[in-house]
């Protein structure tokens, strides 16, 4: 009858088209588990972030058939510890792989009253990780002055180690684990010179990029300021 509510056999044919469509999911489900289940799970690159809460990221019963693997990616990497995660499933052994590639700090510094940790990517995180990075007071002009700086000399192949001095003349940071000091401005140029520089004068004390286009090399025992 129009309007009026449908008949018992059609309500009742929906229950049961329902239930079967229920009981059709939970047997594949099961099924999955017991044909390709999960042996274990290796965790590697992580050094914060804790193992443990990556592991736990693989919902306990999955299997390899019916783990969303980039849903499992996308929670760890909600952490701004985590700068990527890659999962891989590996069929044979029935073991789930997670990768971490995590984010280190960089820089900490007095922003505007507050103390703050920041990755290379900007990203603020909620400690320094265990590592010894000195405080320098900046404002935020400065600190992205700096971030742009360690980007580019990361870009070419030279690491970061953490900013020691900020001046009006400029910056001075630990680089390859040496002195270098730069200004607002650093050049890939001048990046990819520093790092063959560095190589040929092992006892250079520091090495400024201040100059445009240029690396000047400290003579030995001199020093330099900011």
């Amino acid at each position: 009858m129009k309007g009026g509510r449908p008949p018992a056999r059609v309500s009742r044919a929906l229950v049961v088209s329902a239930a079967a469509a229920l009981l059709t999911f939970l047997l594949l489900h099961l099924a999955a588990r017991l044909v390709m289940p999960i042996s274990g799970v290796e965790v590697s690159g992580t050094h914060v972030y804790p193992e443990g809460a990556a592991r736990e990221a693989v919902p306990e019963g999955e299997s390899l058939l019916t783990l969303n693997a980039r849903a499992v990616e996308q929670q760890l990497e909600s952490n701004p510890w985590v700068k990527s995660v890659r999962v891989r499933k590996d069929w044979r052994s029935g073991i789930v792989a997670i990768e971490v590639e995590e984010r280190r700090p960089v820089l900490k510094a007095e922003v505007e009253g507050r103390s703050v940790v920041l990755a290379l990517d900007g990203t603020e995180l909620p400690g320094t990780g265990g590592r010894q990075l000195r405080r320098v007071e900046l404002d935020r002009d400065r600190v992205r002055d700096v971030l742009e700086a360690a980007r580019t000399l990361e870009s070419e192949g030279l690491r970061f180690g953490g900013l020691r001095e900020a001046g009006p003349g400029g910056f001075a940071a630990e680089v390859e684990g040496r002195r270098v000091v730069f200004g607002e401005r650093l050049s890939p140029e001048q990046a990819r010179a520093l790092g063959e520089i560095m190589r040929r004068h092992p006892e250079a004390p520091y090495f400024d990029l201040r100059s445009p286009g240029r690396v000047v090399v400290g003579a030995p025992g001199a020093d330099v300021g900011v």
